[in-house]
């Protein structure tokens, strides 16, 4: 039986606004509490240090009014969506490494560069969640309402690595872990599709992946449970599988709940 076509999940834009508030707030509060010691601390990811990802951090969230000042996309309809977004983040991977250390060097203080980040989006939050605004981003004409939920994710996976490389906490945004947890849990699906497999992580999301028999009523054969900060660190290749098992983070039961291959989602 061929997988169902998905429903393209939609986005409140006052929600997602209200994340982008919340998120951004977290973790330029966190970013001031860093010490000079904390910052040169490895970051997690190959070759930063804290620093870089502070900065990194500031480009996430000054790429919004930078795209936003741009002409529009020739474009008159969207091109990319979100699960392409999320599966192609690693194709661009070196640019993105390259940017940050430009800015890395042009930035002796981080702090700094996220305040800036800050200032230039305040003007624009309400033009940000709008689904009739078409930006030019790299991998085609988005959504800004879409580009806005990816900055969410931005922000959310790389506030648990700056909590997990330094031990300042980034509280997530309630609004802005929903979204994340629910675009990565998309990306699978879209990844690996079918319906075999009920990944489920409550409070958020519920997907059903990878091809084989589909489930219909009752109890599925095959189910994958975990939490939401679990399910974010796996899905962006932050954890291992064998690891979260054995931590008993994470739940597979049947032939064909293991998701090892399709992970991570985003790279």
């Amino acid at each position: 039986m061929p997988p169902v076509k998905r429903k393209p999940r939609t986005y409140d834009p006052a929600l997602v606004r209200a994340g982008l508030i919340g998120q951004v707030e977290s973790v330029r509060n966190a970013v001031h509490r860093l010490t000079p010691d904390q910052m040169t601390r490895p970051s997690g990811l190959p070759g930063w240090d804290v620093h870089h990802l502070v900065i990194h951090i500031a480009g996430q969230i000054e790429a919004l009014p930078r795209l936003l000042a741009e002409p529009p996309p020739r474009a008159t309809t969207p091109e990319t969506d979100l699960d392409t977004w999320a599966v192609s983040t690693a194709g661009a991977a070196h640019e993105l490494d390259e940017a940050t250390r430009r800015h890395a060097k042009a930035y002796a203080d981080a702090a700094q560069a996220v305040d800036d980040a800050v200032e230039e989006l305040e003007p624009v939050l309400e033009q940000a969640v709008r689904t009739d605004v078409l930006l030019p981003h790299g991998f085609g004409a988005m959504r800004a309402l879409d580009f806005t939920v990816t900055r969410l994710v931005e922000l959310v996976v790389h506030g648990d690595d700056l909590t997990r490389a330094t031990g300042v906490r980034v509280p997530p945004a309630r609004q802005a872990l929903a979204a994340t947890v629910r675009l990565l849990a998309d990306a699978l699906a879209a990844k690996a599709p079918g319906g075999a497999v009920e990944v489920r992580i409550p409070p958020f999301a519920v997907v059903q992946c990878v091809e084989g028999p589909r489930h219909t009523r009752g109890t599925p054969p095959n189910v994958v449970e975990t939490d939401p900060l679990t399910w974010i660190r796996l899905a962006t290749g932050r954890t291992s599988w064998e690891k979260e098992l054995d931590a008993a983070h994470l739940t597979a039961s049947g032939e064909r709940a293991d998701l090892r291959e399709h992970l991570p989602v985003l790279g």
